[in-house]
């Protein structure tokens, strides 16, 4: 009788741009929480369209399809300043998705307005306040550590703490969205993404990267 063989399931592996300290605590945090699930790697430096770009101009590895990645996630937030960036960011992408040849790779921009914080205050409160200014974003920051008062940016294990309440941050993520379907949120997502990058409005997409991985 011939023996069965168990089949080793593969985890999805996902490679991480990331914009500031804490959003590259926060990418440990969910690499953690979701290890059976995915193999999550923040890259070594900060960085995203731009530092991603030099990152696989010439890896041959990623190139020729070596099975090292599914995703490739940009973590940032959006600025009514840099809204004029957009056709850099997405030419830089294409460049990358050009260079794989055969089997291409899913991209995902983790956005939130103004400041990562934002993102970390849903996890306790459903709330779209304007997020712009300095002031604004020192205000997000103060009722993140009214939440948790040990939060500084970067630090781990506050982020940690933040994270373990990620289910309650996808809805209230969702709900972002959800709201401005009536202000016009285009449905196709490299429209939706140009509309929310460019535009005033309080949102966030990363939750639908956690949808992703709770979905695994």
């Amino acid at each position: 009788m011939a023996r069965k063989v168990q089949q080793r399931k593969v985890k999805k592996a996902i490679y991480v741009f990331w914009e500031g300290e804490s959003e590259e605590a926060y990418s440990k945090s969910l690499k953690r929480m979701f290890a059976g699930q995915a193999v999550i790697k923040p890259h070594r430096e900060k960085g995203t369209f731009d530092t991603a770009r030099t990152f696989y101009r010439g890896n041959r590895a990623f190139q020729n399809d070596l099975p090292e990645y599914d995703e490739l996630w940009f973590f940032f937030d959006t600025e009514i300043s840099k809204a004029d960036q957009w056709e850099r960011n997405m030419k830089a992408l294409k460049e990358i998705i050009a260079s794989r040849r055969k089997n291409p790779i899913k991209i995902r921009l983790l956005m939130s307005t103004g400041c990562v914080e934002y993102w970390f205050l849903l996890h306790y409160e459903r709330v779209r306040p304007a997020i712009a200014s300095p002031a604004e974003k020192e205000r997000m920051l103060g009722k993140v550590q009214g939440y948790v008062p040990s939060y500084v940016k970067g630090d781990q294990k506050a982020t940690d703490e933040i994270a373990a309440n990620y289910a309650r941050a996808v809805e209230n993520g969702r709900w972002t969205l959800e709201c401005l379907q009536a202000e016009g949120l285009p449905e196709t997502e490299e429209q939706r993404d140009k509309w929310l990058f460019q535009g005033k409005h309080t949102f966030t997409t990363v939750h639908e990267a956690i949808e992703m991985l709770m979905a695994l």
